[in-house]
């Protein structure tokens, strides 16, 4: 009613396809594969049991810049008799872009960005009046950056392992075609794992917080005890997924870096 989305089911599975995207020629490796076709398989029989009659396979980032990924596709459809459509990084970016464009409480703002942070890239959305105006996707995704700077995700995180990461995303962005033109007071909305952990977390911790808005303190001090803690510990922490908990350290860094570059003191977490 009113063309809002109505939520029927929602459910994620964590495959980590990503597994060695950072490296030189990355490849997709047999157990990844073997895990995603399991879940697409798993999840288009849910979907069809809720009554979908038309359903999409997108890959992004991870399998898009895989030199095996054709081969992924033909065992994707041979596992699960659906064709994989793999995204370009403007059309990711263009995608979330218009999935934003149906949350209702995003619906009274007109000039804001929006930036999806997952496990192979991020996309950054420019919003004016309402409408996209620029999209890029940079390699700045979790995944990806915690196999090239940090050393040991066992340990907890180095000052020097963060400095660097974040350096690089800034620089990554910096040197982008991406433009933080908008007017100072433009939203920044923020979709993807990260922020929605980071939310569950606040809310696990303390239950009377549940608003969508995610403050740089917050995520900054979030940082500094989730990095304090050895990943065995990390796996523990309330709300805190513990098959993330490897990468999410790098995932906060990141959101810091973007917020810090945006020079926000805030963002809008969106589903």
């Amino acid at each position: 009613e009113g063309g809002n989305l109505v939520e029927i089911l929602q459910t994620t599975d964590e495959t980590r396809i990503g597994d060695g995207i950072s490296k030189d020629e990355p490849r997709l490796m047999d157990a990844s594969m073997e895990a995603a076709c399991h879940s697409v398989k798993r999840l288009k029989m849910a979907a069809e049991s809720c009554g979908a009659k038309l359903i999409a396979v997108v890959a992004t980032s991870a399998v898009r810049d895989a030199v095996n990924r054709d081969l992924f596709a033909d065992r994707l459809k041979e596992a699960t008799e659906t064709e994989l459509r793999i995204l370009t990084g403007r059309e990711e970016a263009e995608l979330i872009g218009l999935g934003i464009g149906c949350d209702p409480v995003l619906g009274s703002l007109a000039d804001f960005y929006v930036f999806d942070l997952g496990g192979g890239s991020l996309e950054e959305i420019k919003f004016r009046a309402g409408d996209i105006e620029e999209t890029v996707s940079l390699p700045l995704g979790s995944v990806r950056l915690t196999e090239r700077f940090i050393q040991n995700t066992e340990a907890p995180l180095r000052t020097r392992d963060r400095t660097q990461l974040e350096a690089y995303a800034r620089e990554t962005m910096a040197s982008s075609a991406f433009a933080f033109d908008l007017p100072t007071e433009a939203e920044v909305v923020v979709t993807g794992g990260t922020a929605a952990v980071a939310r569950l977390i606040r809310e696990t911790t303390t239950p009377a917080s549940s608003s969508a808005v995610l403050s740089f303190e917050y995520l900054n001090d979030l940082l500094s005890t989730l990095g304090a803690l050895p990943l065995s510990e990390r796996r523990k922490f309330p709300g805190l997924p513990p098959e993330r908990a490897d990468v999410y350290p790098t995932a906060l860094a990141t959101l810091l870096a973007v917020l810090g570059l945006g020079k926000s003191d805030h963002c809008k977490q969106s589903s």
